[in-house]
C-alpha cells in the first residue's frame, strides 16, 4: 500500500547505529516506500556496521559526519549536494549523553554533561536544518527528528534527555514556523520504549518496555515497522500540511492517567 509514496524522491537519514535502531527502521521503510537513501555516520566502527544495511537497500552513499564539527557538517553536506542537488526529506536520529549521568538524580546533572547532550542532541537538528534548507527550498521537503515522552513527563533514569528531547520538540516548532514559507514541514516522532541500543543505555529499560507494552491501550510498544510507517507518512505528499507535530507511536501509552487495572 505504500510502495509509492516516496517514489522519485530522496533523503538522507542520520544516526543509523545498527539494523535494530529506529533509525534503520525509517530507512527500510522509506526505501520500501521508493526513496532513494543517502546515510551519515558518525566514526569506522558505526561505519562498518552500516555500509551493509546502507548496500541490501541499494544505497552507496555514506559519509563519516560529526554534528559537533562545523566543518565536518559542511563536508557531509556539500559531498550529498554534489551527488544530489536537491534532496526532499532529511531523517535526524542523533542523541547523546553519558551513560553515567542517566542514573542516580537529575539534581546531580554536571554542566559539561548538560551542554554536551544539548549540542548533540537538539542544536544539531539546527545546524542540519540550516544546511538541508538550500536543497529543499524550491521543491519544499520535510525534516524529522526523533523525541520521546521523557520531554514532557518523568521518566526515570531519563534524566537530562528529557530536557533535551523537550528543547528539541520546542526547536521543532520553531523550525517548522521558519521553514514553512519555502514549503518545508518540520515534525517529530515520539515512539514508545523500544529496543534499541539507544535505549539499552536508559537504566531500567527492560522494566520500562514490559510495563508500556503491559499497559499501553494497543497492549503493544512501538515496532520499527510502525514508526518507520509514521515517518513515510510525514515525508510523502500526504504529509504535506503536517508540520509542527510531535507524532506519538506509543500504543497510546500517552494517554494513561494510571496503569490498566491487571497491573496496579
Amino acid at each position: 500500500m505504500m510502495s509509492d509514496l516516496l517514489k522519485g524522491k530522496r533523503g538522507l537519514i542520520m544516526g543509523v547505529a545498527n539494523d535494530r535502531s529506529i533509525a534503520w527502521g525509517i530507512a527500510k521503510a522509506m526505501h520500501e516506500a521508493g526513496a532513494e537513501l543517502a546515510f551519515t555516520y558518525q566514526g569506522e566502527a558505526f561505519g562498518k556496521r552500516l555500509e551493509p544495511l546502507a548496500a541490501s537497500i541499494g544505497s552507496d552513499f555514506m559519509v563519516d559526519t560529526d554534528v559537533t564539527d562545523d566543518a565536518s557538517l559542511d563536508r557531509a553536506f556539500s559531498e550529498l549536494a554534489a551527488r544530489w542537488p536537491t534532496i526532499d526529506f532529511l531523517v535526524h536520529a542523533i542523541a547523546f549523553s553519558d551513560k553515567s549521568e542517566l542514573t542516580g538524580r537529575f539534581l546531580n546533572t554536571s554542566r559539561a554533561n548538560f551542554k554536551n547532550s544539548m549540542d548533540i542532541s537538539v542544536y544539531s537538528f539546527i545546524e542540519v536544518a540550516r544546511r538541508a534548507h538550500p536543497m529543499m527550498k524550491e521543491n519544499g521537503g520535510s525534516l524529522i527528528t526523533l523525541t520521546y515522552q521523557g520531554s514532557n513527563r518523568v521518566v526515570p533514569s531519563y534524566n537530562v534527555m528529557g530536557v533535551a528531547k523537550a528543547a528539541l520538540e520546542s526547536a521543532t516548532r520553531y523550525l517548522a514556523n521558519d521553514l514553512g514559507p519555502d514549503g518545508i514541514r518540520v515534525n517529530a516522532v515520539s515512539p514508545g520504549p523500544m529496543k534499541t541500543l539507544a535505549g539499552a543505555a536508559i537504566g531500567g529499560a527492560r522494566k520500562t518496555y514490559k510495563f508500556c507494552d503491559q499497559n499501553a491501550p494497543m497492549r503493544s510498544n512501538a515496532t520499527l515497522e510502525a514508526v518507520g510507517g509514521t515517518a513515510v507518512y510525514l515525508a510523502s505528499d500526504a504529509g504535506i500540511c503536517t508540520t509542527g507535530e510531535i507524532i506519538r507511536v506509543d500504543g497510546g501509552f500517552h494517554v494513561l492517567g494510571m496503569p490498566q487495572p491487571d497491573h496496579m
